[in-house]
């Protein structure tokens, strides 16, 4: 492929990754920001709580089914291809965001709606489970040498992207609507604006091409393929132990902190410390905006210093200054301390920069998409889904409205041992590194 052509194609990967990835996030952020609508129109109950619980565990529950998509879409990548397996992914999403903006509410239906509504989340998780491993995959296969950091990060631009668009989207809902306009059918607009994801990301990835570092692979597999040879699951067990581990503790960090800032702390300014719902929304909006360009630079700069050199830092800082302002804002809780709190978040920015290059490219080729897609959507199962759920349950057992910070602690502590398991090549300064075989 010549240089201008493979300059072109670089860039339709890095903006259909983007769009189409940000595009699929975006319905599970505003499913965690309308959660307390949903609460009332989906789960009526006598206390407000018991609705919020059930709302987030269903917000939970849809999350099983990523590890499901995760390896079967992971499989799929791994041997047909990246751009077949993204192509199909974001089509199914359409179907289950599609179904969430029509679905009749409890007083409509009855018990059938809060099911409808689980297997509409059901739906739009298994769809999901396979979108980290194959975008990520397929960002740093087109990578030029020593840039995998770069544009791996377009991966988490991507998610803040739509944190900040599902913000914007509540914002202008909760200020162009009445309070009985908004639960009669502005919850709906967004849902039903996240059809397009079919047709829209369907057209932007089918004008990529397949990775070449793919179609290398499948060459050398055709020519020295053996009978008896492991099957792509198998090996990964196998021979990838650290890298499996490394891989799920990273991004069972990454996504505790990103959940909770995104999902649970806006619900939890407004049911906990009693703070108007448009600040905490707008707080996010703004935060989410400036992690994208965060992870992006930290990203490029992870290709120069090296992973760790920028993984550690941030994991050690955010959860610092995360205790240290929660309590601030627990004793004063006021729109400012929010905000500081929030702010904090940026360092999430440089957490997710060089993570999907680091959760790719320490995998080989033949089982990257599987092991990449299987570890992210374990995590973000058990410390991502159910951290909204988590958190509000510590919150009403304990009596103390700081029982966020544990978990935060928890699952940064998680991270550096997973950091410390996996000593390979991906944390060379300046490298243009491959996967330890």
């Amino acid at each position: 492929m010549q240089a201008d052509t493979m300059a072109l194609m670089r860039r339709r990967v890095v903006i259909s990754s983007t769009i189409g990835n940000a595009l699929e996030w975006f319905d599970f952020t505003v499913f965690g920001l309308f959660a307390g609508i949903l609460s009332n129109l989906f789960f009526p109950a006598d206390n407000p709580h018991s609705s919020l619980l059930l709302t987030f565990a269903t917000f939970g529950i849809a999350f099983a089914a990523r590890p499901l998509g995760g390896l079967v879409f992971g499989l799929y990548s791994d041997k047909h291809g990246r751009k077949k397996a993204l192509v199909v992914m974001i089509s199914l999403m359409a179907v289950g965001t599609g179904l969430l903006g029509v679905l009749p509410t409890y007083g409509a239906i009855g018990i059938a709606a809060p099911l409808l509504l689980l297997l509409a989340r059901l739906i739009q998780g298994f769809s999901a489970g396979g979108e980290f491993g194959s975008a990520s995959a397929m960002l740093i296969e087109f990578a030029p040498p020593g840039r995998r950091g770069f544009y791996g990060s377009f991966q988490m631009v991507s998610q803040s992207l739509a944190f900040g668009l599902g913000a914007a989207m509540a914002i202008g809902l909760n200020l162009g609507l009445s309070a009985d306009a908004f639960a009669s059918w502005g919850w709906r607009v967004p849902f039903i604006l996240g059809i397009l994801i079919g047709p829209t990301g369907w057209y932007l990835r089918q004008r990529c091409d397949e990775s070449p570092e793919f179609k290398a692979y499948l060459a050398e597999r055709a020519a020295t393929a053996q009978p008896g040879r492991q099957t792509t699951l198998g090996q990964l067990f196998s021979e990838h132990p650290r890298e499996l581990i490394a891989s799920f503790c990273l991004i069972a960090a990454g996504t505790a902190i990103n959940y909770v800032n995104a999902i649970f702390l806006p619900t939890y300014a407004v049911a906990e410390l009693k703070l108007p719902i448009l600040n905490a929304q707008l707080g996010l909006l703004v935060v989410s905006l400036i992690n994208a360009a965060v992870a992006v630079a930290c990203g490029a700069l992870s290709d120069r210093i090296g992973r760790r050199a920028v993984l550690v830092p941030a994991l050690i800082i955010y959860s610092l200054l995360f205790y240290v302002i929660l309590q601030r804002l627990v004793a004063a809780p006021t729109t400012a301390n929010l905000w500081q709190l929030q702010i904090v978040a940026v360092l999430l920015g440089a957490l997710a920069g060089p993570m999907p290059a680091f959760m790719t490219e320490i995998f080989p080729v033949g089982v990257r998409s599987t092991g990449a897609s299987l570890m992210y959507n374990l995590a973000v199962m058990l410390f991502g889904g159910l951290a909204p759920f988590i958190n509000t349950w510590l919150v009403q057992v304990t009596g103390d409205k700081a029982a966020p910070v544990y978990y935060i602690l928890f699952a940064a502590a998680v991270g550096l041992v997973g950091l410390s398991v996996y000593r390979g090549r991906p944390s060379v300064p300046g490298v243009a590194t491959q996967p330890a075989q």
